[in-house]
This record gives C-alpha cells, sequence and structure tokens, in this order.
C-alpha cells in the first residue's frame, strides 16, 4: 500500500469510528427514551423525555455529517497525480505536511506526520489550486509548497 492509500485508509477508519459511536449514543438513548416512558408521569418525567428528545436530534445532525464527510471521502482518486493541489493530494511545505481528503487530525507513517484537513479549512481554501513553490500567508507565517503528490 503506497502513502496516499495509508493515509487515506486511516481517515476512512477515523469516519468509520466515529460513525460507530454516533450509533451506539443512538441506539443508548432510544434505551433511555423506552425507560422513561415507564417511569413515573409528571413534569420531570416530561423534562427528562424532552431532554432525551433533544439528544437524539442532535446525534442525528451528527450522524448527517458523518454521512457528508463520507460523501467527500469518496470522491477522492487516489491515482490523481495533479500538480495542483485539489482533493486527495498529500502536500508537504517548509512547516507541516497536509493531506487534503477530510478532518481526520494528525496522522503518522514511517515517522513523518501529516495533517488531514478538508479542503473546506481554512488553510484547506489556501493550499487548494496551488503548486509546488507557491507560498501562502497563513496565521503571519509564510508557508512554502515543497512538493505535491
Amino acid at each position: 500500500m503506497n502513502l496516499k492509500q495509508q493515509l487515506y485508509q486511516s481517515c476512512n477508519t477515523f469516519i468509520e469510528d466515529r460513525f460507530k459511536t454516533i450509533q451506539n449514543n443512538i441506539v443508548e438513548l432510544q434505551k433511555a427514551l423506552n425507560s422513561e416512558t415507564k417511569s413515573s408521569a409528571g413534569d420531570k418525567h416530561e423534562t427528562g423525555r424532552a431532554m432525551l428528545q433533544l439528544e437524539r436530534e442532535k446525534l442525528g445532525l451528527q450522524l448527517a455529517e458523518i454521512n457528508k464527510i463520507k460523501k467527500t471521502l469518496s470522491k477522492v482518486k487516489l491515482d490523481n497525480t495533479s500538480n495542483v493541489i485539489t482533493l486527495g493530494s498529500i502536500v508537504y511545505t517548509n512547516k507541516l505536511n497536509y493531506f487534503i481528503t477530510i478532518s481526520a487530525g494528525k496522522l503518522v507513517f514511517d515517522n513523518e506526520s501529516f495533517y488531514a484537513i478538508s479542503a473546506n479549512t481554512p488553510i484547506g481554501k489556501l493550499l487548494i489550486g496551488k503548486t509546488a513553490g507557491d507560498i501562502i500567508g497563513f496565521n503571519k507565517n509564510n508557508i512554502e509548497i515543497k512538493k505535491i503528490e
């Protein structure tokens, strides 16, 4: 497996783990809602149920966001060898190395760090469309793009 495939796989694992966590939380919440139905009546019961319903809505939104991120990740072309930074590019700079896919944090391979970032992040927006040798300004730093894979 080449570096891009390894980074992609790490991003995929990151998303799958988040997806499973949210699904497990939904199952636990559903159990709590079912048991709340069987508990005592009154204002306390209604408040508890309302809180659980709000939590369920929040988890539903998180699940929708994960599905959107999965869709973005599925658009990454691992065989793309463009000289211009696009979705799926590995970008080496004089500061940090980036993998333009989804926001999945720091990934380390062969003692080399890469930051999986979305193209919609502030740094991602600056990098998209640039080529090796270009310099961008970010957080009062000049970042030189050394290499793109």
